[in-house]
């Protein structure tokens, strides 16, 4: 499958099987991650496997949005490790993280497993539940398996804005006026 093709199709899973995933897949996965590009190339992302049922009961408590899936990944990064900005101090973790996370996801559904990126979760519990270190920053969850035979694309995941809403050239003058015309 081509790389457009894998982008448009793949979809957020919310129902798995109990399948476990096999190690073998579970490394190409972390290896896609490991290899994604970071700020600087300073790779301050920080992934916890979260496989075992303790572990994932402990995610339980954490969100609703674990979909029952055999196992997660919780993407973080360490915020004494990550790139800031040199004009703003603006910190690139979450930035690192979700390109690492984006690696992960579309790896995963090349090799046919499902996933779902979750950002709704609470930081304080997920940070306590696994004694995350105080310089690590969670910004992600994967919810991680094989789809279920019921699980569907969302019935908007094919709905996109053109791109002549979305992509401007050179400028974004009238970009206020133009946001008008469309809403």
């Amino acid at each position: 499958m081509n790389f457009l093709q894998l982008a448009k199709e793949r979809y957020s899973v919310r129902k798995f099987t109990n399948q476990k995933v096999e190690k073998e897949k579970l490394d190409q996965i972390i290896e896609a991650g490991r290899v994604a590009p970071t700020a600087v190339n300073y790779q301050p992302q920080r992934i916890l496997v979260i496989e075992n049922n303790d572990s994932l009961d402990k995610l339980k408590e954490c969100t609703h949005y674990h979909f029952h899936a055999p196992m997660a990944l919780l993407i973080c990064y360490d915020k004494t490790a990550s790139w800031k900005r040199s004009y703003d101090q603006e910190d690139m973790g979450i930035v690192d993280a979700s390109i690492v996370t984006t690696q992960m996801m579309l790896q995963a559904a090349d090799l046919g497993l499902g996933t779902t990126w979750v950002g709704h979760f609470d930081p304080e519990k997920i940070k306590k539940a696994f004694a995350i270190p105080s310089e690590l920053v969670p910004v992600a969850l994967l919810p991680l398996g094989y789809p279920s035979e019921e699980s569907v694309p969302h019935k908007m995941h094919l709905t996109r804005f053109d791109q002549d809403h979305t992509v401007f050239y050179n400028t974004f003058e009238g970009l206020s006026d133009t946001n008008k015309d469309k809403n």
